[in-house]
C-alpha cells in the first residue's frame, strides 16, 4: 500500500466522531437512471444507509436537475451529499460541490458510470453504499474549462465528433457500444487540424486529430490514456495528443490506447504524445467542437485550469501510476520553451 496514498485519506474515525451519532445526508436520487429497478435500488440504499445516516431524499425531475438539488442542499448547509443516478446526475452534483468541503458519495446506476470508474468507486449499489458507510474520504482535483466546472475531461476534435454523432436512441439501447460504433465511423472520416497547445512552460504547435485534457478518466476514455493512469489528485491535468497520419494508423493507435488503459502502461507509439500541466490553453485552426464531461459546449479555443483538491469524495484507497511527458512521437511538432 502506497504511504503517500495513506496520508491523503481521511480516516473514518476523523469523519464520524461516534457510532451512536447519526450524521445528516442529502440523497439526490434519479429514478429514471439506468435500466434496473429504481424502486429496488432505493430500497437497498435505504436499508444500508439509514442505520448510519439521517437521510433527506430528494428526487430529480424534468424540471429540477441533480445540480439544482445539490446547490439547494449546499445552501441548506448539508453535511454530506449523496448522488445516485447516471453520469449526468453524479457529475452535476459533483460540480455543485467544488470548493465546498462537503463530502460527495457516488452511488452510480447508469450505463457507463464514468465518474465512479475513474475514481475506483464500485459501480454496484451495495458496494458503493459500503464505501460511504466506511466513511473514509479523499480530496481529489476538479477543474474549470472556459469557466465551466469540469470533473472528468474535455475533448477537442475526434472525441467531440464521436459524442455528437452517437445517436441518443442508440445510447439508450446500446450504452457504451454506441460510442464505440460512432468512434469507428469517425476513424474512417478522421480529419486533422493545427493545434496550438500552451502550458505554463511551453507552447506546442502540432497537426493533430484529437486533444484530450483529463482531470480524471475511466479506462473506457481511450483518448485520455496516453499517460496510462490518469492521476486525479496530483494538481495536474493529463493532456493526450493524437496525431495519426492515416485512418489505418488511427485504428492501430486506438487499439494500443485501449491496451494501455487495460495494462496501465504508457503508450510508446508514433503519433501519440502526452504531458501534464496545471493549466492549458488550446487554440485550433480551423475551429473545433469541444465536449466537456460528455456534453458538447461549443468550439475552441478553450482554457482549462486545475483546481487542486477541489472536491471531497468517499472513495476507496487505490494505488497510482506515474507517467512521464512524451512529445517526441508527434510528427512535425514544434515546441517552444517559455
Amino acid at each position: 500500500m502506497n504511504l503517500k496514498n495513506l496520508n491523503r485519506l481521511t480516516s473514518p474515525s476523523n469523519l464520524f466522531s461516534s457510532k451512536t451519532m447519526k450524521r445528516s445526508a442529502c440523497l439526490i436520487f434519479n429514478s429514471v437512471a439506468g435500466q434496473g429497478d429504481s424502486d429496488q435500488d432505493l430500497a437497498m440504499i435505504k436499508s444500508i444507509l439509514e442505520p448510519e445516516f439521517d437521510l433527506d431524499i430528494q428526487f430529480t425531475t424534468k424540471e429540477v436537475s441533480g445540480g439544482e438539488l445539490a446547490r439547494q442542499a449546499v445552501e441548506g448547509h448539508a453535511e454530506i451529499i449523496l448522488a445516485s443516478g447516471g453520469d449526468g446526475t453524479v457529475s452535476a452534483v459533483a460540480e455543485a460541490l467544488i470548493n465546498t468541503d462537503i463530502p460527495l458519495g457516488a452511488i452510480s446506476r447508469g450505463t457507463a458510470n464514468a465518474f465512479a470508474n475513474a475514481l475506483g468507486i464500485p459501480d454496484t449499489v451495495e458496494a458503493a453504499c459500503k464505501v460511504i458507510v466506511d466513511g473514509a474520504t479523499r480530496k481529489v482535483d476538479a477543474a474549470m474549462c472556459n469557466d465551466k466546472p469540469m470533473i472528468l475531461l474535455a475533448g477537442v476534435g475526434f472525441e467531440a465528433e464521436t459524442v455528437e454523432d452517437a445517436d441518443r436512441e442508440a445510447k439508450d439501447r446500446l450504452g457504451m457500444l454506441a460510442y464505440v460504433l460512432s468512434g469507428l465511423k469517425q476513424l474512417r472520416e478522421m480529419t486533422q487540424f493545427t493545434a496550438e497547445i500552451e502550458t505554463p512552460d511551453k507552447i506546442i504547435t502540432v497537426d493533430t486529430a484529437a486533444v484530450t485534457i483529463a482531470n480524471a478518466a475511466p479506462p473506457s476514455s481511450v483518448l485520455a490514456r496516453g499517460t496510462a493512469g490518469v492521476i486525479f489528485d496530483d494538481g495536474l491535468l493529463d493532456i493526450t495528443i493524437l496525431s495519426p497520419q492515416t485512418a489505418a494508423g488511427a485504428i492501430a493507435t486506438s487499439i494500443q490506447l485501449l491496451q494501455s488503459a487495460a495494462n496501465e502502461e504508457t503508450v510508446e507509439r508514433e503519433g501519440v504524445g502526452y504531458l501534464r500541466a496545471k493549466w492549458v490553453k488550446v487554440t485550433t485552426d480551423p475551429s473545433q467542437k469541444v465536449v466537456l464531461d460528455g456534453e458538447i459546449i461549443g468550439k475552441t479555443p478553450i482554457e482549462v485550469k486545475c483546481i487542486p483538491g477541489g472536491l471531497t469524495v468517499f472513495v476507496p484507497l487505490e494505488s497510482e501510476e506515474q507517467a512521464d511527458e512524451q512529445l517526441d512521437n508527434l510528427p512535425g511538432i514544434d515546441v517552444k520553451l517559455k
